[in-house]
């Protein structure tokens, strides 16, 4: 398929997908959409940055019932960044459908979450366990779910969650449609297709990235009290635009920051040890290209969906050999060239060879640069270092310009459900349902997104308009 409107999608999700600059679909796109919109089990082998989100978002954004209240679909995933920028992405996918979805996971407020559940919700996305928490307390209806998506299965098999997915998949409804993301099929995770899965069609998307162009890989032999002074260097001398460092440990992320820091290097951090608020944050500043390095474990290894990273450096030898695919998949995307740069101490060949015998290629050799080229590229990486940062546009910015976020002082407690909003704002002169976007009602207040530019007029005739017979004050919304 060339284009997305060949596969008969609703006006809504191709308006969303054309703001969004999708223009033509991705190999697993190509192959994935068609079969899930015909409600078929899937089973893909797919890497990190292929666009498997849309594969699957843009089906169920489709097929979804916006009149039904309780979650259609589930979506797991091994880490809670990616819960969230699976929740954004379909929030997005299905912005004119009014789609709703709610992102579940731990080390954030259980009571939050359930309360959120508590209004209509489309699609649910969640880490395994807190799902599974969800299930046991029963704070999630489970009876109008239609489609579960496992997303990174192998990463689950690695992280010990594949217990909890399978408990959660014993208590969903038999009739369903199941699709399987993983970038490698372990035995375990075929047992589990066979077991739980309804004659799915297999998938393989050939790997980019890692026997690809795209890529350049290098490995650079250094003693373990030389690694600082050869990270200096790496980065003058290639002077990256966008780059991630990554650390062993939490204790040695923090570590490296604050050296960097004093060196006046533009830098943050991410690792498990931070709250979650925190986490996110920083991913959203770097996202937007607030600062350009970015020190990690590898918490970040996995739900970083940035097309502009050019640079990743292993700053330690990654433990498990999987855990050098996920790390270096961040660079290279969406059909950008990147640099992946790995030191290596005398004492790790062992387990550099473990990584080659499982990418499949030897790894080039690079020796470190020397003082003169370090010199001769001085100057440059100073002047990039001082200049202010180019703030980059979020794929967003285009589907929420025109909307205007409305904020009414009613909600459950007085009755109100999101059709009595709809049916009072489509009836002002001008406005249509069409224009209204996702409506959440909590217990004493809702929030309603008016589309297409008409929120002003939307508020200025609110304020004299009734809904249900009740007059409510509304104001333009402070955003999230």
């Amino acid at each position: 398929m060339k284009s997305f409107k060949e596969y008969r999608l609703s006006d809504e999700i191709v308006k969303a997908l054309t703001s969004m600059n999708f223009t033509a679909p991705t190999e697993v796109q190509s192959k994935v959409i068609p079969l899930v919109l015909e409600n078929k089990d899937l089973v893909v082998k797919s890497q990190t940055g292929s666009g498997k989100t849309a594969s699957y978002g843009i089906p169920i954004c489709e097929k979804v019932d916006w009149n039904e209240n309780k979650p259609q679909a589930l979506v797991l995933t091994p880490t809670r960044e990616l819960a969230v920028q699976v929740k954004e992405d379909i929030i997005n996918i299905g912005r004119f459908k009014r789609i709703k979805a709610t992102a579940v996971y731990g080390k954030q407020p259980f009571a939050k979450q359930q309360a959120e559940l508590k209004q209509k919700s489309h699609i649910v996305v969640g880490t395994p366990g807190r799902v599974l928490d969800h299930i046991e307390r029963g704070t999630i209806a489970l009876d109008k779910l239609t489609y579960l998506v496992i997303d990174e299965a192998d990463e689950m098999l690695n992280m010990g969650f594949i217990d909890q997915v399978e408990a959660i998949i014993q208590a969903l409804p038999r009739n369903r449609v199941t699709l399987l993301f993983s970038a490698t099929l372990p035995e375990s995770i075929k047992n589990m297709t066979h077991k739980y899965m309804n004659k799915p069609s297999d998938i393989e998307i050939k790997a980019t990235g890692l026997t690809t162009n795209t890529i350049h890989h290098t490995v650079i032999e250094v003693n373990e009290q030389e690694k600082f002074k050869l990270l200096q260097d790496i980065t003058v001398v290639e002077n990256p635009d966008s780059c991630i460092i990554f650390c062993r440990t939490k204790d040695r992320v923090d570590q490296l920051v604050d050296e960097l820091t004093d060196l006046d290097y533009d830098c943050d951090k991410i690792h498990g040890g931070m709250v979650q608020e925190d986490r996110l944050a920083v991913m959203n500043d770097y996202r937007r290209g607030e600062f350009r390095y970015l020190i990690a474990t590898d918490v970040a290894a996995r739900g970083i969906d940035i097309d502009s990273i050019t640079h990743v450096i292993n700053y330690d030898l990654p433990l498990e050999k999987e855990g050098y695919v996920h790390r270096t998949g961040r660079t290279g995307r969406a059909g950008k060239t990147g640099q992946a740069i790995t030191f290596v101490t005398p004492f790790e060949d062992r387990f550099l060879a473990d990584i080659e015998a499982y990418i499949g290629f030897e790894i080039e050799k690079r020796k470190a640069p020397s003082d003169d080229e370090v010199a001769g590229k001085q100057a440059a990486f100073e002047m990039k270092m001082n200049a202010q940062p180019v703030l980059k546009k979020d794929k967003a910015d285009t589907l929420n310009k025109g909307i205007m976020k409305l904020y009414f002082n009613g909600g459950k407690k007085k009755k109100l459900r999101a059709v009595d909003f709809v049916g009072t704002i489509a009836k002002i002169s001008g406005v249509s349902a069409d224009d209204i976007g996702i409506i959440t009602i909590e217990d004493h207040v809702s929030y309603v997104e008016i589309l297409n530019g008409k929120g002003p007029q939307v508020l200025r005739v609110m304020k004299d308009t009734t809904i249900k017979g009740k007059q409510l004050k509304v104001n333009e919304a402070k955003r999230k």
